[in-house]
């Protein structure tokens, strides 16, 4: 399988956190990619319409993308405990997932705004807009953080790549402040191997 990657995205990390907690890093050839939505990489575009990252080509020639998608796939590869449950478990895992996955779309959108948006065109309105959507999951994420224990799926995945992008390009933010039990939860997750190894380059 070859993956198009590039270490500051976290829908990229999500999905190698995820091979690694599967079992499955070996199996995946990673293509590092220099990607923007104003430039994109061309392989990149092949493999995906949209033109983003993370796209995989698998063994047999199908792409996939996003990461949920991609996170699901390699769940089906995966031999021992899955990352996708079943029953009740599967939408609480899944509705975390949507949760922080939304967080990242808004948090992306506050990036993009500074980084391709010139000066005279940035609209606060809309910014302060995408950083109340990031302040509401992350409250979310308190208010169930005592929920959240040593589960390992696609869930706590999710939330623990998402977070560590907010510390990446909203650091100054300081969301733990004012959300203990999120960042204690965070504290030990993020020591975990595949977390630590994916870590995102420094701002």
């Amino acid at each position: 399988m070859k993956l198009y990657h590039s270490p500051a995205s976290p829908y990229v990390r999500k999905v190698m956190v995820m091979a690694q907690e599967a079992g499955l890093l070996d199996r995946i050839e990673v293509a590092p990619v220099t990607t923007t939505p104003m430039a994109p990489d061309a392989g990149v575009a092949a493999a995906n319409p949209l033109k983003k990252i993370p796209a995989l080509v698998t063994d047999d020639g199908m792409t996939l993308f996003d990461s949920p998608v991609i996170c699901e796939y390699l769940d089906s590869l995966n031999a021992g405990r899955k990352m996708f449950p079943d029953g009740k478990a599967r939408w609480e895992a899944l509705r975390l997932q949507a949760a922080a996955d939304g967080m990242l779309d808004a948090a992306l959108l506050v990036v993009y705004e500074s980084r391709f948006r010139d000066e005279g065109m940035r609209n606060q309105a809309w910014t302060d807009a995408q950083l109340s959507k990031i302040d509401g999951a992350l409250d979310a994420f308190e208010a169930g953080a005592d929920g959240f224990g040593d589960r390992v799926d696609i869930g706590t995945i999710s939330v623990g790549c998402g977070l560590g992008y907010i510390d990446f390009r909203l650091g100054h933010r300081d969301w733990r402040a004012s959300r203990p039990k999120l960042a204690a939860w965070y504290e030990r997750f993020s020591a975990r191997p595949a977390m630590a190894a994916t870590k995102p380059p420094a701002a």
